[in-house]
């Protein structure tokens, strides 16, 4: 009987308020919406770290004849130096951070060069114009900066360069794009806030009546507040639902067909990550209807 009455008394309220309620539900719906991109681009960002930075390499080069780097004035990379260097990597502080080194002699560097130039820019190259480079894979790529510092001002080393830096440009744009988000979504939610207790209030107001009834008679002041929260936790779990179908809809048709089918060598994100979090989209609105609940309620229901 008494759930009866609650669920009566809540329709009774978003009927009487529908547009504010409406308004609720869009605003809600916007919000989170910003919100779950936000941690979908960030779940992207993580899944191309977690892909491509365990495949870079850091590319130790060695002088070679004629070098323009100061620190090559010396002449070619010698053999002990080379062995040197292999030393530090293998064996040296910086062991531990190091998966494997791979030695490419000179002429295997000329070989890939050639094979990767389709333009003809590097067809006036001789394998002596080049040096050997050491190819080392590591334990953990964010340590790139200790190994590097660690080989840079080695005897017969010209310059060590890692692969990572041909994604940071793109990872630095999706960390910003995942930064606006948020943004908006805090702004967003703001304005959601502000919408549920002014909902919530209005509620309370055209009921005023009815409640004092209540109070008079006895009635608890959880049964008098109940329909009212649930009033504006049923307009933002709304929302809610809206948001997680946008998301659904947004990576089936946009990610999984049209850029999965456009750049197919990219890992993206899916539809089964968002069921990952569509549960704290959800807890959010709820959230959000229970902090707007507690501003208003105690208010407008009190004697």
């Amino acid at each position: 009987m008494r759930l009866r009455f609650i669920m009566g008394e809540v329709w009774t309220g978003l009927r009487r308020n529908s547009t504010m309620a409406l308004s609720v539900v869009l605003v809600t719906f916007v919000s989170l919406t910003f919100v779950g991109a936000a941690a979908l681009t960030q779940m992207q960002v993580q899944q191309l770290k977690d892909a491509w930075y365990g495949k870079v390499e850091v590319s130790i080069f060695l002088c070679p004849e004629n070098s323009l780097f100061e620190q090559c004035a010396g002449g070619a990379v010698t053999t002990v130096q080379e062995d040197e260097i292999r030393a530090v990597l293998e064996e040296g502080s910086v062991s531990d951070l190091v998966d494997e080194v791979y030695y490419e002699t000179r002429e295997e560097v000329f070989e890939n060069i050639v094979a990767a130039d389709s333009t003809g820019v590097y067809s006036q190259l001789d394998a002596a114009d080049l040096g050997p480079v050491f190819r080392v894979k590591l334990a953990d790529p964010e340590q790139f900066q200790v190994v590097a510092d660690a080989t840079s001002g080695l005897a017969g080393v010209e310059e060590v360069k890692d692969q990572r830096e041909v994604f940071d440009q793109l990872f630095t744009f999706l960390n910003a794009a995942t930064f606006v988000a948020a943004g908006l979504a805090a702004v967003m939610m703001l304005a959601a806030v502000l919408l549920i207790t002014t909902t919530i209030r209005l509620s309370a107001l055209s009921r005023r009546r009815e409640t004092t009834i209540m109070r008079m008679v006895g009635s608890s002041k959880s049964l008098i507040q109940m329909p009212f929260m649930l009033e504006g936790a049923v307009a933002a779990t709304a929302g809610a639902v809206l948001a997680i179908g946008g998301l659904w809809l947004g990576t089936r048709y946009l990610v999984e067909d049209w850029l999965t089918g456009s750049i197919a060598w990219v890992d993206y994100v899916g539809r089964e990550d968002v069921w990952t979090v569509a549960p704290w989209l959800v807890a959010i609105a709820v959230g959000l209807a229970a902090l707007a609940s507690l501003v208003t309620l105690g208010r407008y229901t009190r004697a």
